[in-house]
C-alpha cells in the first residue's frame, strides 16, 4: 500500500466519502493528487465499496467494516452449533452438531483471516489450515471467546 492508499484508507474511515469526487476533493485538502483513473484503481484495490447510510447517503466502506457483519453471524452459528474446539499444531479442529461443520466453515472463509490457509468441513468436523503455530492459537484464543 502506498501513501496515498494509506491516506485514502485514513480519509475513508471517517466516513463521510460517498462519491469519487469527494474523496480526490478530500485527498487534494491532504496534498495528493490523483486523476480519476488512478483514484478508480485505488478503490478497486483496497476493495472500497459503497453503502447506504442510515439517513440515506451513500459512503464508502473498508473491507473490515464489510467483515463486522459476518463477525456476527460467526458467532451466532459457533454459538448455535459449535460443541468443541481444539488445535493440533497449525490445524484448528472444530466439532460441531452433526450436518453443520460446513456451514461453520463458510463462515470463516468469508472473514478477512489472512493467516487461514483453508478449509476442510465434513459432517461434524471441522479442519482449518493455519499458517503456523502461532496463527492457529491465536484463532482458537479468538474462537473461544467467541463461544
Amino acid at each position: 500500500m502506498n501513501e496515498r492508499q494509506e491516506k485514502i484508507v485514513e480519509i475513508v474511515s471517517r466516513g463521510s466519502v460517498g462519491t469519487q469526487a469527494e474523496l480526490m476533493a478530500a485527498l487534494e485538502k491532504e496534498g495528493f493528487h490523483a486523476a480519476q483513473a488512478t483514484l478508480s484503481r485505488d478503490i478497486k484495490a483496497l476493495r472500497l465499496t459503497r453503502e447506504r447510510t442510515p439517513q440515506g447517503r451513500t459512503r464508502y466502506v473498508l473491507p473490515r467494516e464489510r467483515a463486522v457483519d459476518t463477525e456476527a453471524r460467526l458467532r451466532a452459528i459457533f454459538a448455535q452449533c459449535v460443541t468443541e474446539i481444539d488445535r493440533a499444531q497449525n490445524l484448528v479442529v472444530i466439532k460441531t452438531l452433526p450436518g453443520l461443520a460446513s456451514a461453520a466453515c463458510a463462515a470463516i472463509d468469508k472473514m478477512s483471516i489472512r493467516t487461514l490457509v483453508g478449509t476442510i468441513a465434513g459432517d461434524d468436523t471441522a479442519f482449518l489450515a493455519m499458517r503456523d503455530d502461532d496463527a492457529a492459537e491465536d484463532l482458537l484464543r479468538r474462537m473461544r471467546k467467541i463461544l
